[in-house]
């Protein structure tokens, strides 16, 4: 007889929706119970799970769907789980425990389970207003919705957002950053008034007015007005309110509110009530084999819309279903912020005062800042930020834990960083935080997890802590913090934090002072001009500097002093020194430089027949319009260059890498502007120009941005009344958005304050520091003061960068004048 024990078979879980909250209850469950459960999925979207509240930067076309991807398809199918996206669960059979549904295809299937979890989210709230079904009217809920929107900001130009909550505001920037008009209609006084006081609501609107959002306060809506198209209602074309008057309209969009998705849990019979009722343990309390969870279930008569307390449920969640028996779920404190870029708001519980509360206030209409911290009894009970938010989480941390700040109350108002003996004292945020301090609220992470895991795990950017922790990986507002982590736990060289740290181990001195030293001019008018000058001066640890100090020290040598300082090669990484870039294989990337993108037959033909003579085994269009050339051998270079005939790409340095445009007025039937031709006159005024990092342009014909303008050091955008000019954005390891700088009226503008921009960078910035972390550690008022309110020394920037490029050689042909040892491409011998 076999007496050998038989697998004991695997519960049948079953999970109807497959969004955020569903899916994170899954996530915690494999972690403590991975062979517990046999797991199903039903999810009515044909996606994985996404992250639903970065859609809104999706829409502004900040991020890009496969972005927003949390778990993708291999996660499913590497856990076991079987995933059926695109069906919609018809009805579920809870005598017999199972779930049937339908495919749009007409297919139908069932599963049984012992197990079923409801996470069936809401549904958006659809005015029932006359014309609610014409073409183009939306609400914002999903990536079909999100598409759809998009696809019509290419086509139509005016769009009406119905709502002024946070929801509608985002949409509104959104379909406003995709080139459209945009007028909000609110029926209230105030926008946001769930979150923010009448104050701040104001200033709020202000910003956004000043961004070109159209507002239509306290109107009532009364019909939605469609095209007449043979009889009947088409596409939409105006919103009219109820005192007459009307807006023209090619698409509205409502957002007025969520609902809790309960029609299939009412049909199953099971308790609803403003949601399905659970129970602490998250258990319906009709069925206890049914759980609910996330925005369609109702705890304590609440149903929670933001993602923080949805996480929290899905670990209680996943404790019960593990059979731990642990955990209850007794409701969350939250708190609000807003997803426009550029635009810093938080709010958190009873922001509005009331009875028996204190109010401190600090209000700067005029810098745009205003806070409202609310107390009772000696505790802080809720707090309003605009303008200002730095503080928010130590707020928000405060308020949760309900501590008594009696102590504090006289420097609570000027944030942490006054408090004690313990607060920044001009260090980062980051290291200044204690272990146990929440850095995610979204999903409950603390520093020291993340620490932790960076250490343990050799983590080194962002993408690796948020696939190993979660951290920044839902609403993203903790992003920087988790990045100055990363910082200084892995030794990472992109925070935007100041580096008070020395520059190597070579010397004591930082960046700033190694600046400092070389600008200062002794009394005799001698001047730091070479690298050993500057090691000798400053009392170098190591003679001869190293790997990170040298290209450092010639770099703030030579834009310190232009055609005075004695440019040193061998100071120079490889790639500057070779002046390709060298790949993995040990060949070469070539990138000949095309103005703003544009190209000849000619120069087409010369790269093709190089490509042909030297076998050259790739060639690949760059995301900065340009053609780069893959696997050349280093002794082929020269000829190469030659060859080909065309100037320096400079991909390889930190200098000026491209001038992305589109085609513009010239060509395009949206265009205002002769895009092509101002990104050429950039480009050739500035090409040989070094800087602390690279540096990228762009510029787009109007506001549509098809040059990806928002992105870059400088972006410039073709307007009817001329340019806008923006500045310090980036898109590498964490996309940051550039900041609005100026309107300009002429090309001539254009070059000034961008050359103006560029020079101050170039004279201020530290080496490897990109334009967003300069920007950041200086601040933006600074850089418009230097710019925008200083006319002469603007002029003074724009005409020291002219001198200092003036006469720059092209380092490809102009080889002795570029101190090119040329010796370093001749062929090995055999």
């Amino acid at each position: 007889m076999d007496t050998t024990d038989k697998p004991k078979a695997k519960l049948k879980l079953v999970m109807i929706g497959n969004g955020m909250a569903g899916v994170r209850t899954l996530e915690e469950l494999l972690k403590i119970a991975p062979d517990l459960y046999d797991i199903t999925v039903f999810g009515a979207e044909p996606h994985p799970n996404y992250n639903r509240i970065l859609l809104s930067p999706v829409l502004a076309g900040e991020q890009t769907l496969d972005e927003i991807i949390l778990n993708d398809w291999s996660w499913y199918t590497d856990h076991g789980i079987t995933l059926k996206a695109g069906w919609t669960v018809t009805s579920v059979d809870r005598v017999k425990r199972v779930v049937h549904a339908t495919h749009p295809a007409g297919e139908t299937t069932s599963a049984p389970y012992d197990r079923l979890i409801m996470a069936t989210g809401s549904n958006p709230f659809i005015l029932p207003l006359p014309g609610k079904d014409l073409s183009g009217v939306l609400a914002y809920r999903d990536i079909a919705d999100t598409q759809a929107m998009i696809d019509a900001a290419a086509t139509y130009k005016h769009a009406v957002v119905i709502g002024g909550g946070l929801l509608g505001l985002e949409a509104a920037n959104g379909l406003m950053k995709r080139g459209m008009s945009v007028n909000v209609v609110h029926v209230m006084p105030t926008l946001m008034e769930r979150q923010l006081d009448t104050v701040a609501g104001k200033l709020l609107q202000q910003s956004l007015a000043e961004r070109g959002m159209g507002f239509l306060m306290g109107a009532q809506t009364q019909e939605l007005v469609g095209d007449q198209n043979d009889g009947k209602d088409g596409r939409v074309k105006a919103v009219k309110f109820k005192d007459g008057t009307e807006v023209p309209a090619d698409l509205v969009v409502m957002a007025v509110g969520i609902r809790p998705n309960t029609t299939l849990a009412e049909a199953m019979k099971l308790h609803v009530n403003r949601g399905i009722v659970v129970s602490d343990t998250l258990q319906t309390t009709t069925d206890p084999r049914i759980y609910a969870v996330g925005e369609c279930a109702a705890h304590r008569g609440i149903a929670y819309g933001l993602v923080a307390p949805l996480f929290e449920q899905g670990k209680v969640l996943a404790n019960h279903l593990a059979m731990h028996g642990i955990g209850r779920y007794t409701g969350s404190l939250t708190s609000t912020k807003l997803k426009v870029t550029g635009i810093d708001l938080f709010s958190a519980g009873e922001f509005m005062g009331g009875e028996g509360t204190e109010e401190i206030i600090m209000s700067d209409p005029f810098g745009g800042v205003y806070k409202k911290l609310v107390l009772k009894d000696d505790k802080l009970v809720g707090a309003c930020l605009y303008g200002d938010t730095v503080d928010g989480s130590w707020y928000f941390k405060l308020l949760r834990d309900g501590r008594s700040v009696k102590d504090i109350r006289d420097k609570l108002m000027f944030g942490e960083s006054n408090i004690g003996d313990t607060g920044h004292q001009g260090h980062n945020k980051a290291a200044a935080m204690a272990d146990t301090d929440e850095v995610c609220g979204c999903n409950g992470v603390t520093k020291g997890s993340i620490c932790k895991a960076i250490k343990d795990k050799g983590l080194f950017t962002l993408d690796e802590v948020r696939k190993h922790t979660k951290a920044s990986a839902s609403c993203g507002s903790c992003t920087g913090l988790v990045e100055q982590l990363i910082m200084f736990t892995a030794g990472g060289d992109y925070s935007a934090s100041p580096k008070l740290k020395p520059m190597c181990g070579c010397t004591d001195h930082g960046h700033q002072a190694v600046r400092d030293a070389i600008r200062t001019v002794q009394p005799d008018g001698a001047k730091l001009l070479t690298v050993d000058g500057v090691f000798k001066s400053l009392e170098w640890k190591t003679p001869n500097g190293c790997a990170s100090c040298r290209p450092a020290v010639n770099y703030y040598l030579i834009s310190t002093w232009p055609k005075e300082a004695k440019d040193d090669p061998q100071s120079r990484f490889i790639n500057e020194r070779s002046h390709a870039n060298i790949q993995k294989d040990g060949t070469y990337s070539v990138i000949p430089r095309m103005w703003g993108g544009e190209t000849t037959a000619s120069e087409l033909r010369r790269i093709a027949d190089a490509v042909d003579k030297y076998n050259i085994p790739t060639v690949k269009v760059t995301g900065g319009q340009r053609i780069d050339l893959l696997g050349v051998k280093k002794e082929d270079l020269v000829n190469v260059w030659k060859d080909i005939g065309m100037p320096s790409g400079h991909a390889y340095a930190k200098a000026l890498r491209t001038v992305k445009t589109c085609v513009g007025s010239e060509w395009c039937r949206m265009g205002t502007q002769d895009s092509t031709q101002m990104g050429k006159d950039l480009e050739r005024a500035m090409w040989r120009m070094y800087a602390p990092h690279k540096v990228k342009y762009a510029v787009s014909g109007c506001p549509r941005n098809c040059a990806e303008a928002g992105i870059k050091d400088v972006g410039i955008i073709g307007v009817d009344s001329g340019w806008e000019m923006y500045v310090a954005g980036n898109g590498g390891i964490k996309t940051e958005v550039a900041h609005f700088f100026t309107k300009l009226k002429t090309a001539e503008e254009v070059l000034e304050y961008t050359g103006a921009f560029i020079e101050l960078y170039r004279q201020e910035g530290w080496y490897l520091e990109r334009t967003v972390h300069y920007v950041s550690r200086v601040g933006l008022d600074y850089v418009k003061k230097k710019i925008l309110d200083d006319h002469a020394g603007r002029k003074a920037l724009w005409e020291q960068l002219q001198f200092a490029l003036d006469g720059e050689p092209d380092p490809w042909f102009d080889f002795e004048q570029a101190a090119v040892d040329t010796r370093q491409f001749n062929a090995i011998p055999a």
